[in-house]
This record gives structure tokens, sequence and C-alpha cells, in this order.
């Protein structure tokens, strides 16, 4: 191994920008400083990885700015790094910014090592600098880029430190100025390879490392691009390589890079050995502590019920719902729509009792805004917090009990925020059994924030009884049906490791961007639904299929579940939008057309029944239509059988809730 001096260019000031980096290490904050609210989120091409694209706006000129996935290596093992992967091989002409964990900048620089061998300028961004201070770790930043030959930058994103710096260095983004050098197998295998593999923007010896170490998605890329002599030879260089080393040729390659990566680090990083005595380092210690990190964790659990449950669905509901929209809002639209709307039809649609103001902007902004804003709020304290990992590390054991680890929790944790967007993040789990159960678990157990904040605000006036009632039920079915899948469905389940990042003070500008980032999505993708779901009902009660419905499942709700022959409906409106469906119910409750032990069966049954439309699309798309139809069925069935049975149960048995 050794050093060679290529020669660096700069970028251009004009290039476009790539954002990289390993997962949870700022990027999108970074991203989100540089384009403010100029973004576009898209799925990739043929996946369900997300891309973020912006306009940054430097000394008066516009540059492209993507946030890629969180990687860590360049030779793809997920759908994320593929991506990463195929973006730098259709782009060129573009500037690489780098952003570093500076406590673990060990696995940041062996993607340096990658980008440097791509030939692509760049600038190296040293992030959470404060805590790698805070933990003795210090990293000689003027001498790290003396031997990069690339601008390096400490920042801490998050209070918007660096960041300026940032902006000052991008036009000066350079190659860096070193390659190594590989044993001299490998050499021999790169040189074989030259004149064989095609020009694209990260030259021929990556593209060579990249062949050798067993990215077997690049070869149908250079099948494409290479004629049949030459992509025979190709393969053939590839396996002489393989039949000369006892190892897998990527191992050997990310070996003798770790080697070069610890000499780098050698020269330019100490760590002190530091005592973590503030209160958070503490408390972090206490999170994870098999004792002490139950009472928190039920601390936090309590927190959270009392913020969302009784301030968001109780308080701030009541003044919205019962002051602001009842005694203001509707009797207003009520006059005018009468006196100025000409047909009762129209008055109908508009104010009746499935009207788009009386139901639909009544149920969505005075009955479900201030729940699912105190849940986003209360969401975004854990995850600034650096808590949710954490919570994985104390499930990890119960989760094992039914074949799965603890890393499964942050699907299910992200589906109390959507279960949509949960079902996309099941890629995270490693292997296919891992991803099909937490795809199931998510579909039958876990309310997005909507609906969950409708479930509290049921409870929360409700008896200590009913709550853990509920609560049990549902973890029991979440814990049966995961363990009765693990015995199920074929595969293997894969090690539990996990970063733990440090426990932190959340920000709250951070908290604030989310949340507001969050209640947008929440009017524009939640509210039209609302107004959808209202017109359907408002459609299906003049057509009088409503009523037929009604009656069609009325042994189930009545006879079975207890249940008052209206509440099929909001079953039927949950399947369009969870949380709707639990609005019906709460509406009907707090009217007294509900009395505890209903509101407790409908509850369950509606927390275990099937999923929006929106989640059973996604699970379609992700795990195939006959997964998602049977994984729908499954869930149809188990719930209502569930629901009859605490039925019979809570009347047997005479219990107060």
């Amino acid at each position: 191994m050794d050093l060679q001096d290529p020669p660096a260019p700069t970028a251009s000031a004009t290039s476009p920008l790539l954002l990289i980096g390993n997962p949870n290490v700022g990027k999108s904050v970074i991203f989100g400083h540089l384009t403010g609210r100029y973004v576009t989120v898209s799925n990739y091409p043929g996946t369900t990885v997300e891309i973020s694209g912006g306009v940054c706006r430097l000394g008066g000129a516009e540059r492209e700015v993507i946030d890629t996935p969180g990687v860590n290596n360049l030779l793809p093992s997920s759908e994320d790094e593929e991506v990463t992967r195929d973006l730098l091989l259709a782009r060129e002409g573009f500037s690489v910014i780098q952003v570093a964990d500076t406590k673990n900048l060990r696995r940041a620089l062996l993607i340096t090592l990658q980008l440097a061998e791509m030939g692509l300028p760049m600038v190296l961004v040293l992030n959470m600098h404060d805590e790698a201070l805070a933990r003795g770790v210090r990293v000689d930043r003027e001498r790290l880029s003396e031997l990069l030959g690339v601008p390096v930058v400490a920042t801490v994103a998050t209070r918007g430190e660096g960041l300026e710096d940032l902006e000052r260095c991008l036009d000066g983004a350079r190659r860096a100025d070193l390659e190594m050098v590989y044993d001299a197998d490998l050499e021999d295998a790169l040189t074989r390879l030259e004149g064989l593999l095609p020009d694209c923007g990260l030259g021929p010896r990556a593209l060579g490392l990249m062949t050798l170490a067993g990215d077997d998605g690049l070869l149908e890329w250079l099948r494409g691009r290479t004629s049949r002599t030459q992509y025979e030879e190709i393969q053939r260089v590839r396996e002489e390589l393989s039949g000369r080393k006892p190892e897998p040729v990527g191992y050997v390659i990310n070996r003798e890079r770790f080697q070069m990566v610890d000499q780098l680090l050698e020269a330019v990083s100490s760590r002190e050995e530091t005592a973590r005595t503030g209160l958070t380092s503490v408390l972090g210690r206490l999170s994870v502590h098999p004792i002490w990190g139950v009472p928190i964790l039920l601390g936090v659990l309590l927190a959270v019920f009392e913020f969302v449950g009784v301030l968001g669905a109780q308080t701030l509901v009541g003044l919205l719902e019962g002051s602001l929209f009842d005694g203001i809002v509707n009797p207003a639209a009520t006059r005018f729509v009468h006196a100025y709307v000409p047909t009762a039809l129209l008055q109908d649609l508009l104010v009746g009792r499935y009207g788009v103001i009386t139901m639909a902007l009544t149920y969505a902004l005075a009955l479900i805004l201030p729940i699912v804003s105190t849940f986003f709020l209360a969401f975004a304290v854990l995850e600034d917090s650096g808590y949710l990992p954490r919570l994985a590390v104390m499930v990890n054991r119960v989760f094992t009990l039914m074949g799965l680890n603890g890393k499964a929790v942050l699907p299910m944790i992200l589906g109390l925020g959507c279960d949509t967007m949960a079902t996309l993040t099941t890629r995270i789990l490693e292997s296919p059994k891992e991803r099909v159960m937490v795809t199931l678990l998510l579909t039958l157990g876990v309310p997005c924030s909507a609906q969950l904040g409708v479930i509290l605000a049921l409870l929360g006036g409700m008896s200590i009884t009913a709550t853990l009632i509920w609560l049990t039920v549902v973890l029991s079915v979440i814990f049966l049906v995961g363990w009765a899948a693990s015995k199920v469905i074929p595969g293997e389940t894969s090690d539990f490791v996990l970063e733990m990042p440090p426990l932190r003070i959340p920000q709250a500008r951070n908290i604030l961007i989310k949340t507001m980032a969050r209640l947008e999505w929440y009017a524009r993708e939640a509210i039209p639904l609302f107004v959808m779901g209202t017109l359907l009902l408002f459609a299906l009660d003049r057509l009088r299929l409503l009523a037929l419905l009604e009656a069609a499942g009325r042994p189930i709700t009545v006879h079975l579940l207890g249940l008052p022959q209206e509440t099929a409906q909001s079953f039927l409106m949950g399947f369009l939008r969870r949380d709707y469906g639990g609005t019906m119910l709460y509406n009907m409750a707090i009217h007294g057309r509900l009395n505890h032990q209903q509101v407790l069966v409908a509850l369950v049954t509606i927390t275990l029944f099937i999923p929006c439309i929106a989640q059973f699309f996604v699970t379609i798309k992700e795990r195939g239509l006959k997964m998602a139809t049977a994984m729908a069925a499954f869930v149809f069935a188990f719930s209502l059988t569930v629901g009859c049975l605490l039925n019979l149960f809570l009347t047997l048995l005479k219990v107060r809730v």
C-alpha cells in the first residue's frame, strides 16, 4: 500500500452537489440549510427509496442539491446503497459533500477513500463536532485537509454552527490527493480490466474495484455497455482473482482500505478518556439499564399520554371543537349556506349530517389537528433527543422471543407516525423474513399518529382499567401473531447491531421544523382524504347504500361486537383512512351514543382492523399483491374475532371499564 499524487481538479461553481454520508450523520439538516424550502421528494426509479432534491443559491448562482440515502459502503449491500451507487454512475460533473460523524470518523473515511478513487471533487464535513469534543475525540482538521487535499469543515448542523464556512468552501471542492495501491494480484487484475470497462464519471479504476469486489448489480450495468467479448473477459478476470484469494475479494479490498484509514486516523485524531458525568450522559446510560431503563420507559410513555391524550385530545379539542366550531364556525356556516345556497342538496352537502364543513373540516381541524399536532411535537422530541434507539435496546429481549430483534421496533415506532411510511422503512431490516413479519405487525396492530391520538383521547375519558385492557390486548395480539409468524414464515433473522447516539437535549428549532413539516404533510395529504371520505358517506347515504351496508354488518357489529349499527360506518371509513374511522367513534362517544364497554371493544377492533388504503397499496408495492391481500384478509378476520371475544369476556365477567 502506498500513496500517489494524482491531479486534483476543482469543481465548477455551478456543478450539482451530491450529499453522501453514513446513516444518521446530519445530512438532512445540512440539506435543509442549503435548500431552504425549495425541495422536491420522489422515489428513485424502480425503487421505493426516496430522494430529496432542491436548489442551493450561492453567490448569485443556483446549484442543484441531491440528498442521497445513508450508506456505510459504496459497494452496495442494500437498496439504499444501490441507489447511491446508481446516482454516482448516472451523474457526471457533480461535486460531493461528504457528511461525517466526527466521533465515528473511521467508518466515514472508508467512504472518503472510495470517493477519492472515483476522482470526485469533494468537501468533507465533520459534523457533530460538539459531541466528539464531549467524548474526548480531537481531530486536527487542518492536518486532515492537508493529507486528503480537500476542504474539511467542522460543523454542528443542528445549531447552525459551521454551515456558513461550508457554503464558502463549496466552490473549492477538489479531488482528494491520494489513491490506494493494493496488493499485486489486485493491481494486476485492475490493469487487465483497463480498456474493457466503459467510460463513466467514476473513472476506470474505481469501476474496476467495484467490479472485482463483487458488486453483482453492477454486472447488469456493464452487460449493457460492453461487447460480449469484453463482458466475458471481465468475468474471467473476476473469477481468476477470486480463485487466487482464500477470502472474498470485497473483504480483502475493505481490509486494505481500513489499514489506510487507520493510518490517517493515527495522523489526525486523538482520544482522551473523559468522565461522562453530565446529566444527559447519566440519563443515557440509565435509559438502557435493564432495571432503571424500565421506569424511564414508563415515564416517557406516561408523559406522551398526558401531553397527547390529555392536553391535546381533551383540552385543545374541547376549545376547538366545542367553543370554536360548534359555538361559532358551524352555526355561522349553516346560516350563510341556508341564506345564499339555493338548493337543498348543496346545502346538505356543505352543512348537513355528512357535510364538507360540518363533518370533514370539523373532524380534520377541530378533532384531529390538535391531537396530531401534540403527537408530532412529542415524537419530534423523542427523535431529536436520541431516545428511540434506546427504546430499541430496551425491547430487544421481548422482540427476540417472537423471532425479531430490537431494530424491528424502529419501523414500528415510525408506524406511530404513519404506517405507510413505516412500511417503506422495513427496508432497514436485513432479512426478507423480518421485513415480512414487521409489515404484518404494522398492518395489524400499530395505530398511526392520528388514530393513536383519537384512541388516547377516548381512553383519557375512561378508567385506568380500560386503558390497561386495551394495551394488554393489543400488545398480546402483536406478540402472539409475531411469535406465530416467526414459526410459519421461512427464513433466518439477523443479529442485533445498532449504533447508539448520545442522549441530547432536544433543539427547539429542530423540533419546530420537523413538526411543521409533518403538519404540512397532514394538511396536504390527510385533509383532502377527510373531504373525500365525507363525500363518499354523503353519496352512500343519498343512494340508500349506507343503510344497506349497516344492515349487512349488523350480525357482527350488533350481535357479536355489541356495538350500535352505525359503527359499521367507522370500520368502512377506517379503510379509507384509519384516523377517520377512529374520529367517527370519538364523535359517537362524546355525544353519548357509546357506553364505556362499547368504546373499549370498538377501540380494540379498529386498532387491529385492516390498514388504510394508502398502506395497502404500499404493501402491494413492497411485498406483492398476493402477500398484501393475504395480510389484509387475515387482519380483517382476526380483528373482528378479537373484538367479539373481548365483548364476550367483558359481558360474562361484568368487568367495569
